[in-house]
């Protein structure tokens, strides 16, 4: 067996693996080892691989983010920072029609730029929100389907898990990936605020109802972290057990998250022992494919793994196997990742895994709210975020512009 075969074989499995159920880090280093051990035939230098990564990732001053960026996320969370973002947004846009779900749309994004995290925004205002806006007469539909759609503006809006996740595999800076994703994270937030009035207008019985580079990122984490809890304490929202609670808390999130870096830097390690990505590339560019019809391939591949695997998931399989011909085209990889994170997070919207949809549907505890109900919901949504990727990838400058001033 080649290493090209190992390597092909070895995406299958994981892509399987995943499905199955297995622990995304499990999966990928379970299979990267084996996948050495297969090529190379050598018990040892697969240890060693293992070993590499483990000290490779471990080392790195940039990763100390992770933890400090949760841990900021977590307090702000259990401060009720995110009803009060709520209740000046809805104070905004009350007067407008629709202005509740628009009031949602940007509390949400507000509430993403401090804590980062999808699945925190959909819990959060799952709790504030979807009350609020039915007990104004908004169909339960709609109030899901908003939630649903702008929970995904935490993976996008700085500082996000999936845009570090993404930086590490390509060797990016972080700060970049950052504010490379503010202005699509504005425009996605727009564009979702004129679906809502879109909606409001043209369907009213469907909806119802009447950065600067001063710091680094790791020194962002800790500042944002320490200023939440001055904030959390000043609201006297957090007692002594609830900071214990979530510093235990994220210490399991940054231990997860850390765990998923040393498996995916295996990972990589064991694609570029089989030659996989080299093989993968020289094929593309032997198919004289056009840099559209590239990104075409790319972005139906995001949509299809977005129907089964996790955003994460996604970013650490398919993003390896492209960087060789992205080379080949001079493509901005910056870009490129704002591109991965828009067209992943769409998977967050649609079955049959949209992990969104599933965190509501949990966290509503409403009988009269399906998940069918959910996911309807969250469709104009997601077909708002794949418009919304079209034009990313038609204008890059639009990922790219601040860039051009320094920050980070």
């Amino acid at each position: 067996m080649t290493g090209l075969d190992v390597g092909v074989i070895s995406v299958i499995l994981i892509v399987i693996l995943i499905y199955l159920g297995m622990y995304i880090p499990i999966a990928l280093g379970l299979v990267s080892f084996v996948g050495v051990f297969v090529i190379k035939g050598n018990f040892d230098i697969a240890v060693a691989l293992l070993t590499e990564a483990i000290a490779d990732t471990v080392s790195e001053y940039v990763y100390a983010s992770v933890p400090l960026f949760a841990l900021m996320g977590l307090i702000v969370s259990k401060a009720g920072i995110g009803k009060d973002v709520y209740e000046v947004a809805n104070f905004l846009f009350y007067r407008v029609r629709g202005g509740l779900g628009i009031a949602t749309v940007a509390a949400n994004a507000i509430f993403a730029s401090v804590t980062g995290s999808s699945i925190a925004s959909a819990s959060v205002f799952t709790r504030v929100a979807v009350p609020e806006m039915q007990r104004f007469g908004y169909k339960p539909r709609f109030t899901v389907g908003v939630v649903a759609g702008s929970s995904v503006l935490g993976m996008l809006i700085p500082p996000s898990a999936m845009l570090i996740i993404y930086a590490i595999v390509t060797e990016q800076s972080i700060g970049q990936m950052f504010v490379a994703g503010i202005i699509p994270g504005i425009l996605l937030s727009i564009a979702f605020a004129i679906l809502i009035l879109i909606m409001a207008y043209a369907a009213p019985k469907w909806v119802g109802g009447i950065y600067g580079g001063i710091v680094t990122p790791v020194e962002a984490g800790a500042a944002g972290a320490l200023a939440a809890l001055i904030i959390a304490i000043l609201k006297r929202a957090i007692s002594l057990d609830d900071l214990w609670e979530v510093l235990v808390e994220t210490g399991y999130i940054a231990a997860t998250i850390l765990f998923l870096i040393i498996t995916a830097t295996m990972y990589n390690r064991m694609l570029g022992v089989a030659g996989l990505p080299t093989q993968f590339g020289e094929w593309l560019t032997g198919m004289d494919f056009t840099i559209g019809q590239i990104m075409t391939l790319y972005v139906v591949l995001l949509l299809l793994l977005g129907t089964i695997l996790d955003t994460a998931s996604i970013i650490l399989i398919i993003v390896p196997l492209f960087l060789t011909a992205l080379d080949a085209f001079g493509i901005d990889l910056v870009w490129f990742g704002i591109v991965t994170v828009v067209g992943a997070e769409i998977g967050l919207l649609t079955p049959p895994l949209g992990i969104s949809c599933f965190v509501i549907k949990s966290t509503i505890n409403d009988p009269n709210i399906s998940l069918f109900d959910i996911f309807s919901g969250a469709f104009p949504f997601a077909v708002t975020m794949l418009l919304t990727l079209v034009v990313l990838i038609k204008y890059p400058a639009l990922s790219t512009y601040l860039l051009q001033f320094g920050l980070m």
